[in-house]
């Protein structure tokens, strides 16, 4: 079904599962809003949405990481300038650079994970609830991992602050339950060959695994007319059927 006339915001857009949302949901007519750190990713995803006759997209470069609470308010602020309202967001970036030990963990790269994984998708929806809350409809999207509730040895920061999310996702689901326009769903896109998969495991055989677009189902579903009313769930790609 097509979606025009949505907004959708989605950072970690420049590539990997962020870009490959970003194409699908342009495709049917979306206005997406790309955010990311990589000028050039941002490009390529741009391109990507362009070539595939999708809606031109906009692109906002942002440091999840370092950014402040001012610069969260200003993208809000801009936002609401050019859209009045937001009908989507994708929570799609991630941090992660090897499993790691707790022994061995580093300060630095555990708050930098838990910037980028943890603390980022709360300023940045705090920030743009209001905005969401303003719509018909709307659809708020955290990606989680499949293993983060077994909390598996050596996933450090990562395996953390994916069970700390999944957390996070429930708990605003209920705060919202009295909006219902208003969904809250968090994502497992189960192993697919993407750069992260290529990061955690490079021994692996990816032609074994599903290919990233065909994730694109799950991600229309998410932010499309369908999954209306359905708030609170944990949606496994794996198990996914219309």
């Amino acid at each position: 079904m097509p979606l025009t006339h949505q907004t959708i915001l989605i950072t970690g857009a420049g590539g990997g599962l962020g870009g490959t949302a970003a194409v699908a949901l342009a495709a049917r007519g979306a206005d997406v809003i790309l955010l990311d750190n990589k000028i050039a990713k941002l490009e390529a995803v741009y391109d990507a949405i362009v070539a595939a006759n999708g809606k031109e997209p906009v692109m906002y470069p942002f440091d999840l990481a370092g950014a402040s609470e001012n610069d969260y308010y200003e993208l809000a602020g801009r936002i609401a300038e050019k859209y009045g309202t937001l009908q989507g967001l994708l929570h799609s970036a991630v941090e992660f650079s090897a499993f790691t030990p707790i022994a061995q963990h580093g300060t630095k790269e555990w708050g930098h994970a838990l910037n980028v994984n943890l603390n980022a998708p709360f300023i940045l929806t705090r920030m743009l609830l209001p905005l969401l809350q303003q719509s018909t409809h709307a659809s708020i999207v955290f990606t989680s991992d499949s293993s983060a509730r077994q909390a598996q040895a050596y996933s450090g920061a990562y395996g953390v602050s994916k069970m700390a999310l999944e957390g996070f996702a429930k708990l605003l689901a209920e705060e919202l339950q009295t909006q219902a326009h208003v969904r809250v769903n968090t994502l497992i896109p189960g192993p697919v060959d993407s750069p992260f998969r290529k990061r955690a495991y490079p021994a692996e055989d990816k032609s074994r695994l599903p290919a990233m677009s065909e994730l694109a189902a799950v991600y229309l579903y998410l932010f499309g007319p369908q999954s209306q009313g359905i708030s609170g769930q944990v949606i496994d790609a794996r198990t996914f059927h219309l």
